[in-house]
């Protein structure tokens, strides 16, 4: 027994691997997707910092939702790319927790930052002239903070009253790692309390932020359509294309995934649905800011390509 929770030492990751034709190809693609998450992901961060056109509020947030998606990932496909590999289906009691403790707290931190990211287009095209004097570096910091320990918080709640449950039900978890779904279904006690945790938490962390960008958007699109030239309107909206697209892929995932009623849950078609999430959504993200954002793309020529930037 491990500490006084569970009969189970381990628990047995079955989802990666429960399809044995397709373990090498499945391998391949997954590493693929980390690689280039990974490779994507560093690359904005590193051009946000190194080019001085760059250090805007917009992309000091850019920077931390690629860093939370380079953890985000971290926490996850490394064991899925072992299960795959070398075939060690088990985890640990002490790594189930923490694997399912920092992927929490990585996906609520994305939630919130997500949202405050929209506040930030949100001053940037509605109150263009105060943008600066608002937005100064030390609310940016302020901001990010509270993002970070609202998803840290998040995931203390969730992790102590899920791994206070008795686990004797199985120790075989049909997922691609340990999430709260997946774990509730494998108790043989009442969860009840477990499942108001998570659509009340969810409200503050998925609900709260996606209802502050919708209404962000609609005076976004508002003060947009007043401007007269068509010119000023394309640009003003493709300032706010890369971020809203981002938040149309995570927030319909995660919510889908979290923010409901635990008898809906059907662990078949929710791990599907997660992996759009956690390994499609953080891969895409860079791809995303980098097709539809010109100041990133010109950011990119100037440190990568220097002669050819000044050629053109």
């Amino acid at each position: 027994m491990n500490g006084n929770n569970s009969i189970f030492q381990e628990f047995i990751i079955l989802a990666v691997s429960d399809i044995p034709h397709l373990k090498v190809l499945l391998f391949c693609i997954l590493l693929c997707i980390y690689v280039l998450t990974v490779t994507g992901n560093t690359t904005i961060i590193m051009v946000s910092q190194m080019d001085r056109h760059l250090h805007k509020p917009m992309y000091f947030f850019l920077s931390n939702l690629s860093l939370l998606d380079i953890c985000n990932t971290t926490t996850t496909m490394p064991k899925m790319l072992q299960v795959l590999f070398l075939e060690r289906k088990s985890v640990s009691y002490i790594g189930c927790l923490t694997q399912m403790y920092f992927f929490l707290a990585f996906v609520g931190t994305e939630c919130i930052l997500l949202g405050i990211m929209s506040y930030d287009r949100f001053l940037a095209i509605c109150s263009p002239l105060k943008y600066y004097i608002i937005m100064d570096r030390k609310l940016c910091f302020y901001l990010a903070g509270f993002s970070w320990l609202s998803g840290l918080v998040n995931s203390v709640v969730h992790t102590v009253f899920t791994f206070r449950l008795d686990f004797c039900n199985s120790n075989k978890i049909n997922y691609f790692y340990c999430d709260i779904p997946p774990l509730l279904s494998l108790s043989c006690e009442d969860t009840s309390v477990n499942q108001v945790l998570l659509l009340s938490i969810g409200v503050f962390i998925g609900w709260t932020p996606f209802f502050f960008i919708t209404v962000s958007y609609i005076y976004i699109i508002v003060t947009v359509m007043k401007i007269r030239s068509t010119e000023g309107q394309k640009k003003a909206f493709s300032t706010c294309a890369s971020h809203l697209t981002v938040v149309v892929l995570y927030f319909g995932s995660a919510i889908f995934n979290y923010v409901r009623p635990i008898s809906s849950y059907s662990l078949g078609k929710d791990r599907i649905i997660s992996v759009m999430y956690s390994v499609v959504t953080p891969m895409l993200n860079p791809l995303i800011y980098t097709f539809k954002n010109q100041e990133v793309k010109k950011a990119m020529e100037r440190q990568f390509f220097p002669r050819h930037y000044l050629q053109n």
